[in-house]
């Protein structure tokens, strides 16, 4: 086989994988590309209610703040609630109606959430337990034996 050959055969392999690389690359570009907001005024109202809501998947992030699917999915159900005039209250009831408590970024104090003090008043209440016991153990070792008569 001739050196012409070999290369217009060679070619083929390398613009394959060329051109297979453009084409990932304008997958990657089409499907991160998010919808343009048509309203600016709805758009703010949607994030100032997605700022006030906890991503349940990302659990440290707000629903304006995470780029979860299920982040991208909650901010548009607000924003087609709010498009279909719902207050922000009602958006919100809806919310923690389908999520609970735990979907506030900052989760009003009810009874409830008094159960999440619960660890930290367990291990202040058993620290302060042990030292107690140190102390009266401490205690006892201090005192000169009894003299027996």
């Amino acid at each position: 086989m001739t050196a012409a050959a070999e290369r217009r055969r060679g070619l083929g392999p390398v613009a394959a994988h060329l051109l297979f690389a453009v084409f990932l690359a304008c997958m990657a570009v089409a499907t991160s590309a998010g919808p343009a907001p048509v309203d600016a005024v709805l758009e703010g109202r949607v994030r100032d209610v997605a700022v006030r809501l906890r991503c349940t998947v990302c659990q440290d992030r707000t629903i304006a703040d995470a780029d979860s699917g299920l982040a991208m999915d909650l901010k548009a159900e607000i924003r087609e609630r709010l498009s279909a005039g719902e207050t922000v209250a009602q958006v919100t009831e809806f919310m923690v109606a389908r999520y609970g408590d735990f979907v506030h970024y900052k989760p009003p104090l009810k009874s409830i959430t008094w159960l999440w003090a619960a660890p930290f008043v367990l291990l202040v209440g058993g620290l302060g337990a042990l030292l107690v016991m140190l102390q009266r153990r401490r205690g006892g070792e201090t005192r000169p034996p009894a003299s027996v008569p």
